[in-house]
């Protein structure tokens, strides 16, 4: 008689899943969003960390995240992560902007992050990725421009076009 035995689980952690993050192709003008994350839950004190080891090393350390304090979890107003302090405030979310994640690092500047909600399909996602990082609109006769002029923009103190690529895998 052949007797088989269930096998043993896996002491293993799980895999964690991939970083849905896209960030802006690197230009000259400054952008009104730096990229577009997509998490996998409303858990800030899980996807965070996450999404934050994925961003290019020219960011340099992220000392500094505002979210909308409707949209997350409750947290801590500070977390350890790879080794250092950031600081989370949780602002009122703003009529003028969708839910965002500004990420703040000393020295280098500022980015915005536009954070798609973790429930939407695919298709949502792809759609809210490209209107957000195109900075392409539509001229009343059918003409492609960009939506604002160079120096109607401004500066942002953001770092320059350098350090825009990602090391985060694009879904």
């Amino acid at each position: 008689m052949i007797t088989t035995v269930p096998p043993a689980p896996s002491t293993l952690p799980l895999p964690l899943p991939l970083v849905r993050l896209r960030l802006a192709p690197r230009g000259v003008l400054p952008r009104r969003t730096d990229g577009v994350w997509w998490p996998h839950s409303r858990d800030l004190l899980t996807q965070l960390p996450q999404m934050l080891a994925a961003l290019p090393s020219a960011w340099g350390d992220i000392t500094g995240v505002t979210v909308d304090a409707a949209a997350w979890s409750a947290a801590p107003g500070r977390m350890f992560v790879a080794n250092q302090v950031v600081r989370l405030h949780k602002a009122p979310a703003s009529p003028h902007a969708p839910d965002r994640v500004v990420l703040l690092s000393a020295g280098l500047g500022r980015w915005d992050l536009l954070v798609i909600p973790p429930d939407a399909t695919e298709g949502t996602a792809a759609l809210l990725t490209a209107t957000a990082l195109d900075d392409r609109v539509p001229d009343t006769d059918g003409e492609v421009r960009a939506p604002f002029p160079a120096a109607a923009r401004g500066p942002r103190g953001r770092v320059g076009s350098a350090g825009r690529e990602t090391r985060a895998p694009r879904w």
